[in-house]
């Protein structure tokens, strides 16, 4: 029983050194972290969790580390394995604490980077499950949907010689052919982005980014009514209300801050 005891607290005694020595290893990487030193950093963290991996926070600094290296719209291997890693770590954070808000906008924001925009969609759904009062993510899930619709829409712009402005016509064969089949295949992003963007403004009602996407969508939605001339004028007239509302918003938070500053001198 005593050599039983004995061996026992070395065991103990070895498990708290271990402990410790990964919490130094997460304290050195936090500060190599906040001095941009992210590859030494990655190295510390790296560390930290090798000796405890049930260090939470030693692997949410993993991810991060390894996001910060990331470099959006590079599509080299070494970066894209960077971002890779990022998802992963965070990911691991998640089978240990599934409810890691910071882990699951994590890996939202780097699908979104990397242009993966369902992916990126799936886990900003999830971030607002986890967090239903967070405009921000309702807010990206919204920029998504316009993005999706309004890509393809240029595509088949450019290859009908159409300007950005324009708007496809009922009366050209061709050109509603394309309206048709970008109003099947946007339409519901569409929809979907409006009421996503209404959720974040029920949120945040000042929150102007998301009023200029209630523009863009309420437009987008407009160029596909091209064998509807009043819907198309009506989703063109919301679209510049909103226009309106976000500058209003934006001068009024201007004057706001207006007030609590410094007045020079106009005289002088």
């Amino acid at each position: 029983m005593l050599v039983g005891l004995v061996v026992l607290l070395t065991l103990l005694s070895a498990a708290g050194c271990t402990k410790l020595r990964a919490r130094d290893q997460l304290n050195k990487g936090v500060q190599s972290y906040k001095n941009a030193r992210y590859e030494e950093a990655i190295n510390h963290f790296k560390q930290a969790v090798e000796l405890d991996s049930s260090l939470i926070n030693a692997r949410v600094y993993l991810a991060t580390a390894y996001a910060q290296q990331y470099v959006p719209g590079a599509d080299t291997e070494d970066n894209l394995r960077m971002a890779n890693s990022a998802i992963e770590e965070y990911k691991r954070v998640l089978e240990a604490d599934p409810k890691n808000i910071n882990s699951v906008k994590g890996i939202a924001y780097l699908y979104l980077q990397m242009k993966k925009f369902d992916d990126a969609k799936t886990w900003y759904r999830k971030a607002s499950e986890v967090d239903p009062n967070d405009p921000e993510t309702y807010y990206s899930v919204g920029v998504i949907d316009w993005t999706q619709a309004y890509q393809p829409r240029m595509e088949e712009f450019a290859k009908l010689g159409l300007k950005p402005t324009e708007m496809l016509s009922q009366k050209n064969p061709e050109e509603r052919k394309v309206c048709a089949q970008l109003k099947a295949n946007g339409q519901d992003k569409v929809e979907e982005g409006i009421k996503a963007l209404e959720t974040a403004l029920k949120l945040r009602p000042d929150y102007d980014d998301a009023m200029a996407y209630m523009n863009l969508l309420y437009r987008e939605r407009g160029d596909y009514e091209c064998d509807d001339a009043q819907a198309r004028q009506a989703d063109f007239k919301t679209a510049d209300e909103w226009v309106d509302k976000t500058m209003a918003t934006k001068k009024a938070r201007a004057e706001k801050q207006g007030q609590g500053g410094i007045v020079l001198d106009q005289n002088k």
